[in-house]
């Protein structure tokens, strides 16, 4: 008997701890303040929604537009056009101009036929101004021919003659011979050299302009 009171003696008690109790009360304070947040944010989704569908665009006099009615009855007051004036007024304008080119025979200026192939590029008065001619006097003799093609259109061209290059027949005696300047010369065969060749046929333009 002596020594079992000794042990029931020394035995504590035990105590009882608190943390379950905690721990649980901030769960549930943790799911109280989801469902708050949760609550807050669909009830804003919801208004917002309702102010768009809400939105009614207006003019600035707060009245809305109203589309006007068209209509292809006339006005009251105003006659109905005739069917010659309707089909008048449907029809494009179209703008003619009549251009007539005086011909020129190649008599009256002299000199010698020749062909000009037009290239790429080349209008009348570009190619009058190669043989020192006028643009006038060009589309005179080409009367026929009111618009060129590159590749296509050859025009006849009247020079005071054509030259073939004989032996010491440089460009300064061939235009000594000619009464036409060197420059001239090298422009009417579209050279960019002072050179001729022996056989060669140079082209003399008139040294006035026709």
């Amino acid at each position: 008997m002596e020594d079992e009171l000794p042990k029931k003696r020394n035995i504590r008690p035990t105590e009882k701890s608190n943390l379950p109790v905690v721990t649980l009360f901030v769960l549930v304070l943790l799911v109280l303040a989801m469902l708050y947040v949760g609550y807050e944010y669909i009830s804003d989704g919801s208004s917002n929604s309702e102010e768009l569908t809400s939105v009614v665009v207006v003019d600035s006099t707060g009245e809305e537009d109203v589309p006007e009615a068209i209509s292809d009855e006339p006005a009251p007051g105003e006659e109905e056009p005739s069917a010659s004036e309707k089909t008048s007024e449907d029809r494009p304008t179209e703008v003619v101009r009549e251009t007539t080119i005086p011909s020129v025979s190649a008599s009256s200026i002299g000199g010698q036929e020749i062909t000009h192939s037009v290239q790429a590029g080349e209008t009348f008065s570009s190619i009058a101004a190669r043989y020192n001619l006028k643009t006038e006097t060009l589309m005179g003799l080409n009367s026929s021919t009111p618009v060129i093609k590159a590749g296509i259109t050859k025009l006849k061209v009247q020079v005071k003659a054509v030259h073939t290059v004989g032996p010491g027949d440089v460009l300064r005696v061939v235009s000594g011979k000619y009464g036409v300047t060197k420059e001239a010369i090298m422009k009417a065969n579209g050279k960019s050299r002072d050179f001729a060749e022996r056989g060669e046929k140079l082209i003399i333009p008139f040294p006035d302009r026709k």
